[in-house]
Parts: C-alpha cells; sequence; structure tokens
C-alpha cells in the first residue's frame, strides 16, 4: 500500500479541524516519502498545511469556510512533538487572575525549548526560553498562579494581589503551589491564612 494511502486511513477518523505532526508517520517510511505523500494529500484537498509539519484535516463551516484551529492548539501539538512544556506568560497569567487589564500585543509563551517566533496563518507567536521554575504545573490554575507571582515580582507583590490569587484557588491547589520549588520572597507572601 502506498504511503499516503496508509496515512489517509490513519487520519481521516481523526475530528476534522484538529492539528497534528507529520512526525506520527516517521514509521511509515524516510522523512522524505513521507513528506512527499503528505503533499500528496495536501494537493488533492484531503489535508490542509497549517504551519511548518503541522497538518489538519480540513474543516469547512457554511457561514465563515475553512475553520482554522486555534494558535494555541498548534503550538500544544508543536510542544508535543518537540517534547517541551509551555506555559501561559506571566502577563497573561496576571491578566486572567484579574490583576491586569493590558493585553499582549504578540502572543507569548514560555517554554522548556529554545526561544523562537512560530507563524500560525497570520498570527506569528513567540516562544520564549523559561527556568524549570516557570514550568511547575504547567497547563494547569497552579502552573498560572505561579507564572502571575513571577511576573508580578518581588517588588510588585502585595497582599492584595496575593489574596486575589489565593481566592481563585481551591485548598488542594493552594497546597500545590506551596509546595513548587520559589524563591524565598514568594513563599514569604504566600504564608498568609487563605482567604475565607
Amino acid at each position: 500500500m502506498p504511503i499516503a494511502s496508509t496515512i489517509w486511513q490513519q487520519v481521516k477518523y481523526l475530528p476534522k479541524g484538529r492539528p497534528f505532526s507529520s512526525r506520527r508517520f516517521a514509521a511509515l517510511g524516510s522523512h522524505s516519502a513521507v513528506g512527499k505523500a503528505i503533499a500528496q494529500l495536501v494537493s488533492t484537498g484531503e489535508l490542509e498545511r497549517i504551519t511548518r509539519g503541522i497538518y489538519m484535516r480540513p474543516k469547512i463551516s457554511p457561514y465563515v469556510g475553512s475553520v482554522r484551529p486555534s494558535a494555541l492548539a498548534v503550538i500544544r501539538v508543536i510542544a508535543k512533538r518537540n517534547h517541551e512544556t509551555i506555559q501561559v506568560h506571566g502577563a497573561e497569567a496576571v491578566r486572567a487572575f484579574h490583576l491586569s487589564t493590558q493585553m499582549q500585543t504578540q502572543p507569548v509563551l514560555y517554554t522548556s525549548g529554545s526561544s523562537r517566533e512560530i507563524r500560525v496563518g497570520a498570527l506569528t507567536i513567540r516562544l520564549q526560553h523559561v527556568s524549570p521554575e516557570k514550568l511547575q504545573h504547567a497547563g494547569t490554575k497552579v502552573g498560572l498562579a505561579l507564572v502571575a507571582l513571577f511576573y508580578i515580582g518581588r517588588k510588585g507583590v502585595n497582599p492584595t494581589s496575593v489574596k486575589r490569587i489565593k481566592s481563585e484557588l481551591t485548598l488542594v491547589e493552594l497546597n500545590q503551589l506551596a509546595a513548587c520549588k520559589m524563591p524565598a520572597w514568594m513563599s514569604k507572601a504566600l504564608a498568609g491564612p487563605p482567604p475565607a
């Protein structure tokens, strides 16, 4: 069976619009052969290229036409493919806890991988390499709270901001946050009593 047919047999049951990496087919042949097979599926309209090495089954809406996955969904596939951890940027975390209304002009995410920019459609997303301390509990509310505190910083943290962050966390999440590796100033700021 040709590689293109084998690939199609594997992806035809994936939900339309869900991004996937071409590396999932590495066992089917050489990088060049897999690339040519995927290019053939793209040319016939069976697959759509989102960005380098990331594809999807086309999803069409009668109202808006082609529907693309979110940039974050694409970045998650890239991170998984590269065995990277990604986390929301501190500025976005602060906004999520309603401590700021400022929005990022360019989407930025923290990563365990190298710093770089990835283009997804018309959007450019910057991945910024950070220390493992900022990637603890990535993708959870605990991780969000941690990067918010790192972003606020020693000089910016105050009882009001700590109370606001703590009020959004469950007791289990507060215990997980307290167990994270963090600077002494952050640990001291969190040591106050949980919200009533």
